[in-house]
């Protein structure tokens, strides 16, 4: 057994974590060793009862390694241990780092770097219009937009980014291959095209209430800072700037309208320390780091400058006009594919050339 399908053994077994695994590599050094030890070794060690020194000491009839290797070697995964250069630096000083974390597309030093963008997943027109604003910026700065690719705000970061010609990573609550929400699994697959898609959960393990609250701790650990785009008062993302603030991270919240129950959570945690956010600049500057200057948001108002297109821009710029259209009428005009709309109707909007409404209607500003 290599040290790698060590890792990915010891993060299969039922009742063992992150904090009971750094006990165990105390006690006996290496993750090999760790499985290779008897039920008695295994009790004489701080918190360990009898249910899960059994499970560990049989480790072999609880788990099935092999399966779980080829269903890796099947979907093209990569997998990182904290043992790794890849494996984000800052996540290996949280309480409870990942045992492993299952990679679907491709890390690299650059996304060390990171900044957690995260909101509600039913999000408002102001709301998803700052998360796209915000992350556009951050992504184009050089940063990684790190988020978790829920509904909402977290879908628009990613989106935002990705528009941006930047790098994003999502972290999941489930198995890569359960993948939740499954209506991202388009974009999923063009996050690990650019980025990664990311998970410490075995293959195939189905999300449920308390995976998501869990992975929070990998978005704001991995961060340098957290954003907090949009939240009501009872909102997971509350709780991961929450975790964000007990891990030494900076968090941003975007403020909003004081009687809005959708911005009562950013609203109370800039009451209670966190720093308001306006525009991309803010974070940027707070954090100290010298990248090309973020552009400037979209307005409302039209730009008579001439501005330089790509050609699927130019192409579905043609399909919109000064009456408003849905996104499915765009599509079909223009022949592009859904995905391809998507991205160019954030980058035309970026550009200032056409402006969102309720309902995924667009309109044509010049």
């Amino acid at each position: 057994m290599t040290r790698r399908e060590a890792w990915i053994a010891l993060n299969l077994i039922p009742q063992i974590g992150p904090v009971r695994v750094r006990k165990l590599l105390d006690r006996f050094g290496t993750p090999e060793a760790i499985l290779a030890a008897k039920a008695s070794e295994l009790r004489s060690v701080e918190g360990f009862g009898e249910s899960q020194a059994q499970n560990l000491a049989q480790w072999e009839s609880q788990v099935d390694l092999a399966l779980e290797l080829r269903k890796i070697e099947q979907r093209g995964l990569s997998i990182l241990t904290q043992e790794d250069e890849l494996y984000p630096a800052s996540l290996r000083t949280i309480y409870d780092p990942p045992l492993v974390l299952y990679v679907c597309g491709e890390l690299t030093p650059r996304d060390h770097h990171a900044i957690g963008v995260v909101g509600s997943r039913h999000a408002t027109l102001y709301g998803m219009n700052a998360a796209k604003k915000l992350s556009f910026q951050i992504a184009h700065s050089g940063f990684t937009v790190i988020s978790g690719l829920a509904r909402g705000i977290d879908t628009t970061a990613h989106e935002a980014a990705l528009a941006a010609k930047g790098r994003t990573v999502a972290v999941i609550g489930s198995g890569i291959g359960k993948l939740y929400p499954p209506e991202n699994q388009a974009l999923a697959e063009r996050i690990a095209a650019n980025g990664a898609v990311v998970s410490e959960y075995p293959v195939d393990r189905i999300a449920d209430r308390q995976t998501f609250p869990y992975r929070n701790r990998i978005v704001a650990g991995w961060s340098s800072g957290l954003l907090v785009v949009e939240a009501p008062l009872k909102s997971g993302s509350l709780i991961t700037a929450q975790q964000a603030s007990e891990q030494g991270r900076t968090v941003y919240a975007v403020p909003g309208p004081i009687d809005r129950p959708t911005s009562a959570g950013c609203n109370r945690l800039i009451q209670q320390g966190a720093k308001l956010v306006m525009d991309g600049a803010d974070v940027l500057d707070d954090l100290m780091c010298l990248f090309p200057t973020a552009p400037q948001a979209p307005d409302v108002q039209p730009v008579r400058a001439p501005v330089p297109l790509q050609l699927d821009e130019e192409i579905l710029l043609k399909s919109i006009d000064h009456q408003e259209k849905h996104v499915d009428e765009l599509i079909a005009a223009s022949g592009l594919t859904p995905a391809t709309v998507n991205v160019t109707l954030m980058r035309l909007e970026m550009k200032r050339l056409i402006r969102p409404l309720p309902g995924r209607r667009y309109v044509r500003l010049v």
